[in-house]
């Protein structure tokens, strides 16, 4: 149990492993789900293109959704770009790095689909079975004169059971050569794939190495930021329903604290670290006008001047309840602070 316990903590702990693993799955559930699927071309000239190329690129697109779905960080680069500048000033590096990051992801599945796809050959064989030469193909078309008619016999080229097809000795031949462009142009694309993330691997140290960490290391940032603030969100509204049931239930107040912390001294303790957690805050106004606070004017990454003021061990929450009250809601600011004398 304890080592379950500690790969469920490392992949909660670590979204980018996830993110990876989820992923992948994808990948692998696109093949899959190909494999499985029944395809079944409807040889008709007007709908063979239609049905092939959907076949080819609609599942890509759900793939492409579901990649950005699954993905926290996609969320995350969201909120980051769309929310108030505030004391925090926005870096477009990181919400580019982020976003770089979410769609090379998210193209992993909707990729293989498109090349296994390719490397089958169905789809392309049957999308673009009417598009082909026929005059290449001698003894495909005799004695059909007309456009419509040629059409329509290209059309059932998908289709070998089909009476037309038959008796026709170059119905494989021309489903040779599509199959073979299609299969060409899959493990060209898959080439193409390989040789561009070996030369973003191989030319990656030849960039400026200080400006790349710094730019992860600050998405990272905003990421883990915004994981601890939603535990010590759940935890703060712990802390102040306990608070209210508390209050609720005054004239069983007594009893309450000594069934649940075993002794009147404990509790006193504890109701006196609850009060310093939750720093002040008494109604829902105030806990509104705090997360209001939070996303329209995030604190600067600073500590020096936290560190400077407070002792090591006490520190506390920048916010104070007057800032709180002298917080404008409809401006989103704080009023300037006036400078010492």
């Amino acid at each position: 149990m304890d080592r379950f316990r500690m790969i469920f903590q490392y992949f909660q702990s670590n979204s980018e492993s996830v993110t990876n693993g989820i992923c992948g799955l994808l990948a692998l559930a696109s093949v899959k789900i190909y494999t499985s699927f029944d395809f079944n071309c409807p040889c008709l000239a007007k709908y063979n293109m239609v049905y092939g190329l959907g076949i080819m690129f609609i599942p890509p697109v759900a793939l492409f959704l579901c990649g950005l779905i699954v993905n926290r960080q996609f969320v995350v680069m969201l909120e980051e770009w769309k929310r108030p500048t505030g004391d925090r000033k926005k870096n477009l590096a990181i919400i580019r790095y982020m976003c770089s990051s979410v769609l090379q992801r998210a193209m992993i599945a909707p990729v293989v689909w498109i090349i296994v796809t390719l490397l089958d050959g169905k789809c392309f064989v049957c999308a673009f079975s009417s598009s082909i030469d026929p005059d290449r193909f001698p003894g495909f078309a005799t004695n059909i004169s007309t456009y419509e008619e040629i059409q329509r016999l290209l059309s059932k080229v998908p289709c070998k059971d089909d009476e037309l097809m038959r008796n026709n000795p170059s119905r494989k031949a021309v489903s040779r050569y599509l199959r073979c462009w299609s299969q060409a142009l899959g493990w060209s694309i898959l080439l193409t794939l390989i040789v561009i993330a070996f030369l973003a691997r191989s030319l990656r140290p030849c960039f400026n190495q200080a400006s790349f960490l710094q730019t992860r290391y600050w998405s990272n940032y905003i990421d883990i930021e915004q994981k601890i603030f939603d535990e010590t969100c759940c935890q703060h509204a712990r802390d102040f329903a306990h608070k209210c049931i508390l209050h609720f239930f005054e004239s069983m107040h007594n009893a309450i604290k000594q069934k649940r912390f075993n002794a009147d001294t404990q509790g006193k303790e504890s109701t006196e670290g609850e009060e310093d957690h939750l720093r002040g805050i008494t109604s829902q106004e105030q806990m509104n006008k705090v997360l209001h606070l939070w996303y329209n004017n995030k604190p600067l990454l600073d500590l020096s001047q936290l560190t400077q003021r407070q002792p090591l061990g006490t520190e506390r929450m920048p916010w104070s309840e007057s800032m709180i009250n002298r917080w404008h809601p409809q401006t989103g600011t704080l009023p300037k602070r006036q400078t010492d004398v």
